[in-house]
């Protein structure tokens, strides 16, 4: 079943790592069996979007010309073979490609594998929507899937303010934990907002922070959403025994011994493998379903940096992007 589309549709194309995007026209692709064809509403941006642009995730497996775009919101258009639980209408949201080979939201339409996405909350614009997929699925595998977070936990993140970090911090807190969250001091009444008692970490050692917040005990569960050395803050931040330290960014060479001379355990997340092997896509869909039940109940809401955005300014939008906003996502708008 479908509406009418048009032959061709407008699309953001890197036609090479490190160029600028180009606004190019593509033809308006078919659904295949499984996939749900999207008219894209909005597309969210990541800051692995702009590592992609520029050649330096290797990981995502990214060949030009290519289509970004990780997560979009849009209109149901058309539905393939074998398709159950969409119709032609249903408002949608989902982290539906841009990498390994799969067309981005950067374009007016996608053809996306319907077990990767989930009903928009009715409550979110489609902005907001578009702004969530990558950040909710990562917090909601590192929170509650790895880390089983809930009442009465003290949980600590850092980067509270960030992409990811200001979904984790909503979502730990509508479990039952008690929140803590890392960031610059200007973003302070941003984390008391969402939920956190803000701590600056240029100002306050981890050593010091720890002490003053836990009496020294260290944090039930720790959330690194940046990497580097937030990560081995991290493993000196948790608590003994049982302490469970997540990170999103779990790259390049670190010492365990902080972690292991407190007994305490550690997970990774990389959100991308199920767009990358096809292996657990339902997952996705599952969380955002899950996610989607929150934000009716007015516990998980995206924070949106910056305004008027078309997908003619998407490429102004991934600089912006590039050099850093002080919370939230930025999105472009399509419709």
């Amino acid at each position: 079943m479908s509406t009418s589309s048009p032959p061709v549709m407008r699309a953001q194309i890197l036609a090479a790592f490190g160029e600028p995007l180009q606004l190019a026209e593509l033809p308006v692709p078919s659904p295949g069996p499984g996939e749900v064809l999207v008219r894209i509403a909005a597309a969210g941006l990541n800051p692995l979007d702009t590592k992609i642009a520029a050649g330096e995730a290797a990981h995502a497996r990214v060949r030009p010309p290519a289509v970004l775009g990780l997560d979009a919101s849009g209109v149901v258009a058309a539905t393939g073979p074998g398709v159950s639980g969409f119709d032609v209408g249903d408002e949608v949201y989902g982290m539906i490609g841009g990498v390994g080979g799969v067309q981005g939201s950067l374009a007016e339409y996608a053809a996306v594998d319907a077990s990767l996405l989930a009903r928009k909350p009715a409550r979110w614009t489609m902005e907001e929507a578009a702004a969530a997929p990558l950040a909710v699925i990562t917090a909601w595998e590192g929170l509650v899937d790895r880390a089983r977070v809930g009442g009465g936990d003290t949980v600590l993140v850092h980067g509270g303010a960030g992409g990811v970090g200001h979904l984790a911090v909503q979502l730990a807190a509508a479990r039952g934990a008690r929140v803590w969250a890392t960031g610059h001091a200007f973003q302070a009444a941003t984390l008391r907002r969402l939920g956190a008692v803000p701590i600056d970490f240029e100002s306050s050692p981890v050593e010091e922070y720890v002490r003053e917040h836990t009496g020294g005990l260290g944090f039930d569960i720790v959330f690194d959403t940046l990497g580097g050395p937030n990560l081995d803050r991290s493993f000196t931040a948790v608590k003994r025994y049982t302490g469970h330290v997540v990170s999103s960014l779990g790259w390049g060479t670190h010492s365990l011994a902080p972690l292991s001379f407190r007994g305490a355990s550690y997970s990774g997340v990389f959100t991308l493998l199920p767009l990358l092997e096809g292996e657990g896509r339902a997952a996705h869909g599952r969380i955002l379903a899950s996610a989607a039940a929150l934000a009716s109940e007015g516990a998980l809401r995206p924070i949106l940096h910056g305004d008027g955005y078309g997908l003619q300014d998407a490429d102004i939008a991934l600089k912006e992007v590039a050099q850093g906003v002080p919370a939230g996502k930025v999105v472009v708008r399509l419709t």
